[in-house]
């Protein structure tokens, strides 16, 4: 049994160049992220470039995600680091004409001093840092250092409950959309949305530059899980969802965070789109060779509550051991899956379906879970749906999602449990069957005299029709 969950890797100064790209994708990368917040426009095209030849030189199919940066409220530029003492006061200004001091510290967010009342609580820093709010004026919050450290320039600003917030898409955002569009990337992720409506500015540039990407929601932000109702419309808002534990820890707790993370997971899974669980994974790898106990056990933990992928960022970015990191992560995934809770399924035994292809797509799963001898399931896809909803069912066994749009099997590689395989068919549909079990065969996949299921459509060529469920022997 192979890995069935994901690995996006974050490409970085450490991780960019060709050999590294290559040894990455040995050591199991399935994504690559490539992180608007940092980099230029022509440092992005370059390394997409890069991930692509490297991909095509091994036959290998991942996808490439795009990370917009998002309003991330932050502090200014810093002209020296600045140490802040328990119990020392502070002032958080928007006056630029005031200077730096290791008592007044500049904030790019203009809206702070009206935004926030005595008593509250900030985080710098992703919560290494807390202020208490004792008072505003029209220019400036003054505060209590209640757990100090080193203050850095351009370091987050949250307020502890949420609340702080500002246009869901910035100007550098829609430049990035553009060029995210250029180079067709696979997926786009929406930093800090708090409803549904953020991510309509995104969907509206990516249809007028006629751009087919999926877009991924970032839950971030305290607003987003507030209510069912906020975050369930902001799953079937978007294509995919990314439980991003830094912001949404800081802004709600990490008490909090453990139950939310395992409600977006199993939200999204009900709502057949694919998650990502990401922050801190493995971030002692940042400089070890080696992962901690806690960070295994971390990552194992989304794996059994059934994320589709684990999501890797300075670990690989910056870090001493990109490819290292990628194996230690692969192997804590294998270690989860050998759970027997991830390898069969009772999800959905008594719903009633709907469509067609989600009904063939639960009962293939079904029969190769509880039918003797089989190996496999082979899914004959045109857009990756049918290939996306058997995944969203436990199983032990790997499911072939055969496509002849090579974006299509890029598309797929970030669902748990798909293996891409491109399949460029053109012959009648009564050869469809054999012809796919050969090309899944000829991969190793399969051995003789053992079975696989084997859905498709009657129409090809359309999207949405898979209706034919068949078991076939190599």
């Amino acid at each position: 049994m192979g890995r069935r969950t994901k690995i996006v890797a974050t490409i970085g100064p450490a991780s960019g160049s060709p050999e590294m790209i290559a040894q990455l994708l040995d050591s199991g990368v399935n994504v690559f992220r490539l992180n608007f917040s940092h980099g230029s426009a022509d440092g992005h095209r370059q390394q997409a470039k890069i991930i692509r030849q490297v991909m095509a030189e091994k036959n290998i199919f991942a996808a490439i995600l795009g990370d917009l940066q998002g309003p991330k409220i932050r502090i200014g530029d810093l002209q020296d680091n600045v140490e802040l003492i328990d119990g020392n006061a502070i002032t958080l200004t928007i006056d630029t004409s005031k200077p730096q001091t290791t008592n007044c510290v500049p904030v790019s967010y203009q809206p702070l001093p009206s935004s926030v009342v005595s008593g509250d609580i900030l985080l710098l820093d992703d919560g290494l840092i807390r202020l208490q709010v004792e008072s505003t004026n029209t220019s400036d919050v003054l505060c209590t250092v209640t757990q100090g450290g080193t203050l850095k320039s351009r370091k987050g600003l949250n307020r502890l409950g949420g609340g702080l917030s500002a246009p869901a898409i910035t100007e550098k955002d829609m430049a990035d959309i553009d060029v995210a569009a250029e180079l067709n990337l696979d997926y786009l992720a929406v930093s800090f949305p708090s409803c549904a409506a953020d991510l309509d500015p995104v969907k509206k540039r990516l249809a007028e530059l006629g751009k087919d990407i999926a877009i991924i929601a970032k839950i971030e932000r305290a607003e987003a899980v507030d209510t069912d109702e906020v975050l369930d419309s902001l799953i079937a808002a978007s294509d995919g969802v990314m439980v991003a534990r830094g912001d949404l820890g800081v802004e709600i707790g990490d008490a909090q965070l453990i139950s939310v993370q395992k409600t977006i997971i199993s939200k999204a899974r009900r709502a057949n789109k694919p998650v990502i669980t990401a922050t801190q994974m493995m971030e002692s790898m940042i400089t070890s060779p080696v992962p901690t106990r806690a960070e295994v056990f971390d990552v194992a933990n989304a794996v059994l509550d059934g994320t589709d992928a684990v999501m890797l960022s300075a670990e690989t970015a910056t870090g001493k051991h990109p490819a290292k990191v990628v194996a230690a992560m692969a192997d804590a995934c294998e270690g989860a899956e050998r759970h027997p809770s991830t390898q069969k399924s009772k999800y959905r035994m008594e719903k009633t379906f709907i469509r067609i292809d989600e009904a063939i797509s639960m009962s293939a799963i079904y029969a190769a879970n509880h039918l003797k001898n089989i190996h496999g399931n082979i899914c004959i896809t045109e857009s990756g749906k049918t290939a996306l909803m058997m995944s969203r069912l436990s199983s032990k066994l790997p499911i072939y999602g055969l496509s002849r749009t090579k974006k299509i099997c890029h598309r797929i590689a970030l669902y748990r449990g798909v293996i891409p395989v491109y399949f460029p068919f053109e012959e009648d549909h009564d050869d469809v069957y054999n012809h796919a079990l050969q090309v899944v065969g000829s991969l190793g996949k399969i051995k003789s005299g053992e079975r696989v299921t084997v859905t498709t459509g009657d129409i090809s060529g359309s999207t949405g029709l898979t209706n034919t469920l068949k078991v076939l022997e190599y």
